[in-house]
């Protein structure tokens, strides 16, 4: 019996198994990939379990800051130890009560994308009597990779559009209770290699000089996003960044020349590459089935487990981790639940799998549980067990239940 038919039989399926040595490597391998004056901000949205939080915040080496972009995100950071200062805000529908609580909790960066919500940020900051430093989100007119998820260069709610953002800058400067600190740029998620990353990057800085020079921005701090991959739920390494380091620090040198004495600050983030390969998703088979030709492989384990956010139709099919010279049949494989749209991978290669078997599919520690449909058809969530080598370091479920009037209004 291998360590993961351990666990499932200790603690039932479906089941999260997250490993901390491994995250604590990806943070390792991207902090030194790094120019060593970046900051590295941690995205929540990708894995809030605090002891996954909490394992990016501390241990040797250069630890993280938080990105969080809801209130939710913001008790996870505290909960895992950050403070309010080490958080960067970031969403483009913050609300008063969300700042207020933010600003509270001594949240002072905050990501900004429109006018609006720069005031936003501004007014609350005054209640609280205090000056919190706003980072302007650049949507870019151009990119520069051509593959990956695309965050820049269309409409959008996110971010300032580059050429008109002279237009609106005197608007902001106007706004009491923030101080215009720098720029934060998100161009691209999962980009397909090095390259292309590389060219995102560079394509950034020089448009932050740009503007800089251009309109008089302020430019104390610098967020240039992320876009570092890591396979979803199919097997493979984290991506390798040998050349990064240098090219940026050779474009940072050109365009920003006082970036090693901290004009700006520097910073990157990342979510899927720090926690996607430190998890692992186990299922069992429920039920083998034929319908005219093609063969179902059904699990206890499906989107309200893990791909909820399949809908967007970026993350899915699933791989099943095959042991080596294992046969495999092609077969869909699908979960319990009582609708067509509950599939993992649709005629998919698998092993020849039947009722009770244990299915492992990897690098799945990222957009897993909070990015899935847990509440549909009343379905349990999985439980997450965090291990440290050989230790169980934690055992979880998320639970839901209703709040009545009488609870909401006390």
């Amino acid at each position: 019996m291998n360590r993961y038919e351990e666990l499932a039989d200790r603690f039932g399926t479906p089941l999260f198994v997250y490993d901390l040595d491994e995250i604590t490597a990806a943070r390792r391998e991207l902090t030194d990939a790094l120019p060593e004056e970046f900051e590295l901000f941690y995205a929540l949205k990708a894995n809030p379990h605090p002891e996954v939080v909490r394992a990016l915040r501390e241990g040797a080496g250069k630890g993280c800051r938080a990105e969080i972009s809801s209130t939710g995100e913001l008790a996870a950071a505290l909960a895992a130890g950050f403070t309010g200062a080490d958080c960067l805000y970031t969403g483009p529908g913050k609300t008063d009560e969300e700042l207020r609580e933010a600003i509270g909790q001594g949240v002072r960066m905050f990501s900004t994308d429109s006018v609006t919500d720069v005031r936003r940020v501004g007014a609350v900051a005054r209640e609280h009597g205090v000056v919190v430093d706003c980072l302007l989100r650049v949507n870019s007119a151009a990119a520069s990779a051509t593959t990956s998820i695309r965050m820049t260069g269309t409409p959008s709610q996110f971010g300032f559009d580059s050429e008109t953002l002279g237009e609106v800058l005197p608007e902001l400067r106007a706004v009491d209770g923030i101080e215009l600190a720098g720029m934060h740029f998100f161009p691209l998620s999962n980009a397909r290699d090095e390259e292309s990353l590389i060219g995102e990057f560079n394509h950034t800085i020089g448009l932050a000089a740009q503007l800089q020079d251009d309109l008089g921005l302020p430019l104390r701090y610098l967020d240039i996003g992320g876009g570092f991959t890591v396979p979803y739920a199919v097997p493979g390494a984290r991506g390798h960044y040998p050349k990064l380091r240098s090219e940026l620090s050779a474009t940072l040198d050109l365009l920003l020349p006082d970036w090693r004495t901290g004009t700006p600050r520097l910073a990157c983030e990342s979510g899927r590459f720090l926690v996607g390969a430190g998890g692992t998703l186990l299922a069992r088979v429920s039920n083998v089935k034929v319908s005219r030709g093609r063969k179902f492989v059904i699990l206890d384990a499906g989107i309200n487990t893990f791909g909820g956010m399949s809908g967007l139709g970026r993350l899915l099919p699933v791989a099943v981790q095959p042991v080596d010279g294992e046969p495999v049949e092609s077969a869909s494989l699908v979960g319990p639940l009582c609708t067509p749209g509950d599939i993992l991978g649709r005629q998919i290669e698998l092993p020849a799998l039947a009722a009770g078997d244990l299915v492992t599919i990897p690098n799945a520690g990222a957009y897993g549980p909070t990015a899935s449909l847990l509440m549909f058809l009343g379905r349990p969530a999985p439980t997450e067990v965090v291990v440290r080598g050989d230790e169980v370091v934690s055992v979880s479920r998320i639970e839901h239940h209703r709040s009545y009037e009488t609870e909401l209004v006390r």
